[in-house]
């Protein structure tokens, strides 16, 4: 059976992929490609693609993986009705309650201050007072 897949290529920390046709029992970096159908730059988002290519193979029963399925839909290939997209995901935090957006407002305390009544130092013994 055969699969659309990435292969990555690029350096460290900044990948580009090739979109290639490939035995689906091989690993993606073995070698053995059967057709190299496309680029794609994540970072610039750029694709370049034989259409006409991808639809050959799809319509003969090439299997696209889920992230190339989903840049093909994106780019208007039509895919057969089999190929199955993935659902985009829920994301949920595991602790929400202990999210500060999620805690109880704290409200200040409003305590109305009541003025401080100075207290009268008595001077010590043996401290000179001024007369």
């Amino acid at each position: 059976m055969l699969a659309i897949r990435m292969q990555r290529n690029g350096r460290t920390h900044y990948p580009t992929y090739r979109i290639v046709v490939q035995e689906a029992q091989r690993h993606p970096l073995s070698g053995r490609v059967v057709a190299e159908v496309g680029n794609y730059n994540p970072a610039t988002h750029a694709l370049v693609m034989d259409k006409e290519a991808v639809e050959k193979y799809l319509k003969n029963g090439a299997q696209p993986s889920g992230r190339v399925a989903l840049i093909l839909k994106k780019n208007g290939v039509k895919l057969p009705k089999w190929v199955k997209l993935a659902p985009k995901k829920d994301s949920k935090a595991k602790h929400a309650d202990k999210l500060r957006k999620n805690q109880p407002k704290e409200e200040a305390p409003a305590e109305e201050a009541a003025p401080e009544t100075p207290v009268e130092e008595t001077p010590a013994e043996g401290t000179p007072t001024e007369a």
